[in-house]
Protein backbone atom coordinates (compact mmCIF):
# COMPACT_ATOMS: atom_id res chain seq x y z
CA UNK A 1 0.00 0.00 0.00
CA UNK A 2 1.65 3.24 -1.00
CA UNK A 3 0.47 6.53 0.49
CA UNK A 4 0.88 9.82 -1.15
CA UNK A 5 0.89 13.21 0.36
CA UNK A 6 -0.67 16.29 -1.16
CA UNK A 7 0.21 19.72 -0.48
CA UNK A 8 -2.98 21.61 -0.41
CA UNK A 9 -2.31 25.45 -0.08
CA UNK A 10 -4.73 27.74 1.48
CA UNK A 11 -7.65 29.19 -0.06
CA UNK A 12 -6.15 32.97 -1.15
CA UNK A 13 -9.64 34.13 -0.23
CA UNK A 14 -10.17 34.94 3.22
CA UNK A 15 -12.57 37.40 5.56
CA UNK A 16 -11.23 40.36 7.93
CA UNK A 17 -12.96 41.21 11.04
CA UNK A 18 -14.66 44.06 9.50
CA UNK A 19 -16.14 41.90 7.43
CA UNK A 20 -14.39 42.83 3.91
CA UNK A 21 -13.01 39.72 1.93
CA UNK A 22 -9.76 39.73 1.46
CA UNK A 23 -8.02 38.15 -1.50
CA UNK A 24 -4.33 37.65 -1.43
CA UNK A 25 -3.27 41.58 -0.93
CA UNK A 26 -6.29 42.95 -2.44
CA UNK A 27 -9.47 44.15 -0.49
CA UNK A 28 -13.06 44.03 -2.07
CA UNK A 29 -15.60 45.47 0.10
CA UNK A 30 -19.58 45.03 -1.26
CA UNK A 31 -20.42 48.42 -3.01
CA UNK A 32 -22.21 50.79 -0.49
CA UNK A 33 -24.80 52.88 -1.66
CA UNK A 34 -24.67 56.40 -0.43
CA UNK A 35 -26.83 59.29 -1.12
CA UNK A 36 -25.32 62.48 -2.90
CA UNK A 37 -26.63 64.79 0.30
CA UNK A 38 -25.89 62.24 3.01
CA UNK A 39 -24.40 63.36 6.17
CA UNK A 40 -22.71 61.56 8.88
CA UNK A 41 -25.64 61.78 11.79
CA UNK A 42 -25.05 61.57 15.74
CA UNK A 43 -27.86 58.98 15.80
CA UNK A 44 -26.36 56.63 13.60
CA UNK A 45 -24.17 54.13 15.05
CA UNK A 46 -21.06 55.60 15.08
CA UNK A 47 -18.07 54.69 12.02
CA UNK A 48 -20.94 52.41 10.92
CA UNK A 49 -20.51 51.23 7.06
CA UNK A 50 -22.15 54.62 6.04
CA UNK A 51 -20.45 56.80 7.30
CA UNK A 52 -16.69 55.45 6.78
CA UNK A 53 -17.51 55.14 2.92
CA UNK A 54 -18.82 58.75 3.48
CA UNK A 55 -15.47 59.87 4.86
CA UNK A 56 -13.12 57.63 2.69
CA UNK A 57 -14.95 59.29 -0.20
CA UNK A 58 -14.16 62.81 0.79
CA UNK A 59 -10.83 61.72 1.58
CA UNK A 60 -10.31 60.37 -1.86
CA UNK A 61 -11.89 63.49 -3.42
CA UNK A 62 -9.53 65.98 -1.38
CA UNK A 63 -6.46 64.06 -2.06
CA UNK A 64 -7.49 64.09 -5.83
CA UNK A 65 -7.67 67.50 -6.13
CA UNK A 66 -4.72 67.93 -4.62
CA UNK A 67 -2.48 65.94 -6.57
CA UNK A 68 -4.83 67.74 -9.74
CA UNK A 69 -2.93 71.21 -8.46
CA UNK A 70 0.45 69.64 -8.17
CA UNK A 71 0.51 67.88 -11.57
CA UNK A 72 -0.91 71.97 -12.74
CA UNK A 73 1.45 73.29 -10.72
CA UNK A 74 4.84 71.39 -12.21
CA UNK A 75 3.39 71.78 -15.84
CA UNK A 76 3.76 75.81 -15.02
CA UNK A 77 6.50 75.57 -13.52
CA UNK A 78 8.37 73.68 -16.70
CA UNK A 79 6.77 76.11 -18.99
CA UNK A 80 7.17 79.10 -16.69
CA UNK A 81 11.17 79.04 -17.43
CA UNK A 82 11.41 82.22 -18.76
CA UNK A 83 14.65 85.02 -18.51
CA UNK A 84 13.01 87.80 -17.93
CA UNK A 85 15.64 91.15 -18.81
CA UNK A 86 14.44 93.15 -15.60
CA UNK A 87 16.10 92.26 -12.02
CA UNK A 88 12.78 93.22 -10.50
CA UNK A 89 10.37 91.18 -12.47
CA UNK A 90 13.11 87.68 -12.29
CA UNK A 91 12.93 88.15 -8.68
CA UNK A 92 8.99 88.64 -8.48
CA UNK A 93 8.89 85.27 -10.88
CA UNK A 94 11.60 83.74 -8.68
CA UNK A 95 9.50 84.71 -5.08
CA UNK A 96 6.26 83.16 -6.63
CA UNK A 97 7.60 80.18 -7.23
CA UNK A 98 9.23 79.53 -4.25
CA UNK A 99 5.65 79.94 -2.54
CA UNK A 100 4.08 77.71 -5.20
CA UNK A 101 6.76 74.89 -4.10
CA UNK A 102 6.59 75.62 -0.59
CA UNK A 103 2.94 75.53 -0.85
CA UNK A 104 2.96 72.05 -2.67
CA UNK A 105 5.60 70.39 -0.22
CA UNK A 106 2.98 71.31 2.40
CA UNK A 107 -0.12 69.94 0.21
CA UNK A 108 2.68 66.83 -0.44
CA UNK A 109 2.80 66.22 3.26
CA UNK A 110 -1.25 66.82 3.61
CA UNK A 111 -1.71 63.80 0.93
CA UNK A 112 0.76 61.80 3.66
CA UNK A 113 -2.02 62.08 6.16
CA UNK A 114 -4.83 61.74 3.40
CA UNK A 115 -3.12 57.76 3.12
CA UNK A 116 -3.19 57.67 6.95
CA UNK A 117 -6.46 58.35 7.48
CA UNK A 118 -7.85 56.09 4.18
CA UNK A 119 -5.31 53.66 6.33
CA UNK A 120 -7.07 53.90 9.60
CA UNK A 121 -10.52 53.27 7.96
CA UNK A 122 -9.33 50.27 6.48
CA UNK A 123 -7.59 49.02 9.76
CA UNK A 124 -11.41 50.14 11.63
CA UNK A 125 -9.35 52.74 13.50
CA UNK A 126 -10.19 55.86 11.94
CA UNK A 127 -12.89 58.12 14.22
CA UNK A 128 -11.24 57.15 17.49
CA UNK A 129 -8.91 59.36 19.19
CA UNK A 130 -5.36 57.93 18.82
CA UNK A 131 -4.56 59.25 22.68
CA UNK A 132 -7.85 58.63 24.55
CA UNK A 133 -9.46 56.01 22.34
CA UNK A 134 -12.52 57.89 23.04
CA UNK A 135 -14.60 58.59 19.28
CA UNK A 136 -13.90 62.17 17.38
CA UNK A 137 -17.26 64.30 17.05
CA UNK A 138 -18.44 63.71 13.34
CA UNK A 139 -18.40 67.39 13.33
CA UNK A 140 -14.43 67.64 13.56
CA UNK A 141 -14.11 64.57 11.11
CA UNK A 142 -16.60 66.41 8.82
CA UNK A 143 -14.72 69.66 9.02
CA UNK A 144 -11.21 67.74 9.15
CA UNK A 145 -11.30 63.86 8.31
CA UNK A 146 -7.39 63.57 8.54
CA UNK A 147 -7.77 64.38 12.68
CA UNK A 148 -6.28 61.68 15.03
CA UNK A 149 -7.31 63.50 18.30
CA UNK A 150 -10.40 64.79 19.77
CA UNK A 151 -10.55 68.41 20.11
CA UNK A 152 -9.63 67.85 23.82
CA UNK A 153 -6.87 65.71 23.58
CA UNK A 154 -5.96 68.15 20.57
CA UNK A 155 -6.09 71.11 22.94
CA UNK A 156 -3.87 69.76 26.07
CA UNK A 157 -1.42 68.28 23.01
CA UNK A 158 -1.07 71.96 21.94
CA UNK A 159 -1.27 73.20 25.17
CA UNK A 160 1.96 71.08 26.23
CA UNK A 161 3.88 72.04 22.91
CA UNK A 162 4.03 75.75 23.44
CA UNK A 163 5.14 74.64 27.20
CA UNK A 164 7.91 72.78 25.87
CA UNK A 165 8.84 75.07 23.07
CA UNK A 166 9.14 78.24 26.04
CA UNK A 167 11.55 76.44 28.18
Amino acid sequence: MTVTKQLVEPDATSFSRHGTVQAGDAQMKPEIFLPDDYRPAEDEPFMNDRQLEYFRRKLLAWKEDILTGSKETLAGLANGARNLPDIADRASEETDRALELRTRDRQRKLVSKIDAALRRIENGDFGYCEVTGEPISLRRLDARPIATMTLEAQERHERSERVHRDD
